[in-house]
């Protein structure tokens, strides 16, 4: 009963030349023998699966199986099923993470998921949609900028595969720091997580976090907040925090989530 990794990518991540998080993710599912299985729904780009198989081959998986989900009804079907029961990892795309939520979201697929993850060994990794889709509350919408407002995100129930953190996506590339701290600000529990592009957040089951890739992820700790204003901010509003922890980790920097503990990669390596 060996709960899997998670692994959320902040999008763009590396294709062609090192490819070190897909690279990464493909020897934690067993290398040559590894089955992974990719999951296109996010994208309405019909090659998206297809450039996914490619590079999987590419990196000497032994099965790479696309199933993609368009409608509610598809997740019911048991070859597709079946290939989830016999993945090793499981990719979900980038797109829109709403076709995500509302494809799979309450299904056999998402049931799954959660249980193999959970208690079979499962890795499960998404880039940018995918990566915001696997917490218990997803992003939907959101604006960009630094400060925290009233109205800046809409969160809805995400895949659940962990209810100790929020993600978000492109994060330095599009300026979230705002809407990550007003995810946090609506519901002080999780840690946020941001990732940049071409940065990943290894999740072990033990729930310490791994940073890979070329960008950093920036942490929002809400663990001590001692304010808010969110209850009483108006539409726009700039919403006070007091008492956030940030951190800013990069490449092999680590990060507990139940300590809540940041080490960077010089001292992880100790």
């Amino acid at each position: 009963m060996t709960p899997g990794f998670i692994i959320p990518i902040g999008g763009a991540e590396e294709k062609i030349s090192g490819r070190t998080i897909l690279r990464r993710f493909v020897d934690l599912c067993g290398g040559a023998q590894a089955r992974i299985a990719i999951i296109p729904t996010a994208s309405r780009m019909p090659d998206t699966s297809v450039r996914y198989e490619e590079i999987f081959t590419d990196l000497g998986v032994g099965h790479v199986a696309s199933l993609p989900f368009e409608e509610r009804a598809d997740c019911e079907r048991a070859d597709w099923l079946a290939e989830l029961e016999q993945a090793h990892g499981v990719f979900m795309t980038g797109g829109n993470q709403l076709r995500l939520s509302t494809t799979i979201g309450g299904t056999s697929v998402a049931e799954l998921l959660r249980g193999r993850n959970q208690e079979g060994g499962l890795h499960v990794a998404g880039t940018s949609a995918g990566a915001s889709f696997m917490a218990e509350h997803m992003i939907a919408y959101g604006d960009e900028g630094s400060t925290p407002r009233g109205d800046m995100v809409t969160l809805v129930p995400g895949l659940g595969l962990t209810r100790n953190i929020i993600v978000d996506q492109h994060f330095r590339q599009r300026d979230r720091l705002g809407r990550l701290l007003t995810a946090i600000a609506y519901n002080p529990r999780p840690v946020g997580i941001g990732l940049d592009e071409d940065t990943a957040a290894f999740i072990a089951p033990s729930n310490s976090l791994e940073v890979v890739g070329t960008g950093a992820i920036t942490i929002v700790d809400p663990s001590d907040m001692e304010f808010s204003s969110m209850a009483s901010a108006e539409s726009r509003d700039p919403v006070c925090l007091t008492n956030i922890r940030l951190h800013v980790l990069v490449q092999g920097g680590t990060y507990d989530i139940e300590s809540r503990k940041a080490r960077p990669a010089s001292a992880a390596r100790r």
